[in-house]
């Protein structure tokens, strides 16, 4: 039975992108260190902390690989170490297994004895976060393999968990491969060339979505530019920004890639055609591929845009394709597609699903860029709340870049779990996400980090002050580091990435004043800390260890 007293919450606060960054040499550029956080050094003054890991192998990502918010928020939940979907994939592609993948066998040969193209589109860089090329490579081996008789690739810059300006880099890697593959029979294209904010939103943002949308498929592409070459159009971007803040690969603009604009047209997704989506990570994905295979009711009653009020956008009729998904991007679109590496059975005694079986009750917050990750990702990928579990999203401000409102929506968030701790019927855990430290760092804007950073820490302080007035504790930690960085210390340009440096972790109450935790820890140790804490009982399946010595 559970013991903690009723009305005395744990809290559980994530910094994302609040990571340590161990080089002085680096402070020059590191916005925690040069940001006034009175809050955070009081923490780690006056509290047990220790330094935590968040990357490769420690979150079940290869060793070396930076960690990210859906695989650390996931390794979180589970209180266990998470094995990735990607290292399944990166080894079955290695080991010549994708020749045995139904589902991309299947929809490959469809196409083929159709006389119909297959269409590859997904993540350009090899950050591994959202996909690979080594994935997309090894696809293009199939199709060969396989004879399919036109394949085009639609390409997404990345710009964000790269650096801002390596694209140009990652496509000449697809055309050495293209090189390599071309024969008489089969001559594999480039057909558009996309930054990932219009082709990845995840924000209801559908104007973004839209011009994306008629890259791909060629509807309403009258005003979309066309080039030549995948490089020309990446080039003029980076000599042509919309905006002064939309610079880099990220913002690309979707581009028609052929000889002419008629042939590039010729490009497009069409009906009858095969459509493989290879990125693996599922957040980003979800608007486009609603937008290309949800039914017309579905697609009637997607969320609306936080900027225009929109809902969706006018995409004609339905494409009439076959879809194929690299992993399950969520419930719905499994339905709808087929998925090369179905997720494996849900996780059982997860953080939530723990808790609502203690019968006792939880509490969910972030803004909008961050609610799946304390949400969806927490809980393994399930939609639906545990028994007990309550949310609360707050819209993220509707600007194209958040340096220009390094603030973002914390000081909603701060409000709502505020109102909570001040509730009679408070819940027994709370899990917040401010994401300032993480979206504003992706930016690369070194003053407007430092101004995330500051505006967290207020938060962060207003929130401990709240809890521990009403006998609470707090676990303050992050998921990963980016804000720490801000350049790069070898070339002095932007760093827009995470990083794979530890995080803080803090634990934060009378009781604990005075005591020491365990070195070595690790994201699947925060929950099973908590649970200490909160003197509960950690469920076998947790594998994780509390870090309280």
């Amino acid at each position: 039975m559970p013991t903690t007293p009723k009305n005395s919450p744990l809290v559980l606060i994530i910094r994302d992108g609040w990571g340590h960054n161990p080089h002085p040499s680096h402070d020059a550029f590191n916005a925690i260190k040069r940001a006034k956080t009175p809050v955070a050094d009081a923490l780690l003054r006056d509290y047990p902390n220790t330094l935590i890991k968040t990357s490769g192998m420690d979150v079940g990502l290869p060793e070396g690989t930076m960690g990210n918010s859906e695989v650390g928020h996931q390794n979180i939940g589970a209180g266990r170490v998470v094995d990735q979907e990607s290292v399944a994939i990166t080894r079955a592609c290695r080991e010549g297994r994708l020749a045995a993948n139904t589902a991309l066998v299947e929809s490959i040969t469809r196409a083929r004895d159709a006389e119909r193209a297959v269409h590859c589109m997904g993540i350009c860089s090899d950050a591994g976060v959202h996909g690979q090329l080594e994935h997309l490579f090894a696809v293009l081996d199939l199709c060969k393999s396989l004879n399919a008789p036109k394949v085009f690739i639609h390409l997404f810059t990345d710009g964000r968990d790269t650096g801002p300006n390596t694209g140009l880099g990652y496509i000449q890697q697809v055309h050495d491969k293209l090189a390599e593959l071309t024969t008489p029979d089969f001559a594999p294209t480039v057909a558009s060339v996309i930054g990932r904010y219009w082709a990845m939103d995840r924000d209801n943002r559908w104007e973004r979505t839209q011009r994306a949308f008629a890259c791909l498929t060629g509807r309403h592409a009258d005003a979309l530019p066309h080039y030549r070459t995948a490089h020309d159009a990446v080039q003029h971007a980076y000599d042509n920004p919309a905006e002064p803040t939309m610079t880099g690969d990220e913002f690309v603009p979707p581009s028609l890639i052929g000889p002419t604009r008629d042939d590039a047209l010729t490009r497009r997704i069409a009906d009858g055609d095969t459509v493989i989506f290879y990125n693996y990570r599922g957040d980003r994905p979800r608007q486009i591929s609603a937008a290309l295979v949800f039914p017309d009711a579905d697609w009637s009653a997607v969320p609306l845009s936080p900027d225009s009020g929109a809902q969706g956008f006018d995409r004609g009729p339905k494409p009439d394709i076959d879809y194929v998904i690299m992993t399950g991007y969520s419930e719905q679109l499994t339905k709808l597609a087929r998925v090369a590496f179905p997720k494996p059975p849900k996780m059982i005694n997860i953080a939530g699903q723990h808790i609502s079986a203690l019968g006792l009750t939880q509490f969910r917050c972030a803004e909008t860029e961050k609610f799946a990750h304390v949400t969806f990702f927490f809980n393994d990928y399930r939609d639906e709340p545990f028994e007990g579990e309550h949310r609360a999203i707050i819209q993220s401000p509707n600007v194209s870049t958040y340096d220009q409102q390094p603030e973002m929506s914390a000081a909603g968030i701060r409000d709502a779990v505020l109102a909570r701790l001040a509730a009679d019927d408070c819940e027994d855990l709370i899990v917040v996400n401010f994401a300032n430290g993480d979206m504003v760092g992706h930016t690369g804007n070194l003053d407007a980090a430092i101004k995330a950073c500051q505006t967290v820490d207020a938060c962060v302080g207003q929130l401990i002050d709240a809890t521990l007035a009403r006998s609470g504790s707090l676990i303050v930690t992050a998921d990963h580091g980016n804000a720490e960085q801000m350049k790069d210390p070898a070339t002095g340009a932007p760093h827009t990435a995470h990083t794979t440096y530890d995080v803080p972790l803090i634990v934060v109450g009378p009781d604990f004043t005075g005591r020491t935790l365990h070195d070595g820890g690790r994201l699947a140790d925060i929950i099973p800390t908590a649970l200490d804490m909160m003197h509960l009982p950690q469920p076998p399946e947790m594998t994780g260890r509390s870090l309280l010595a």
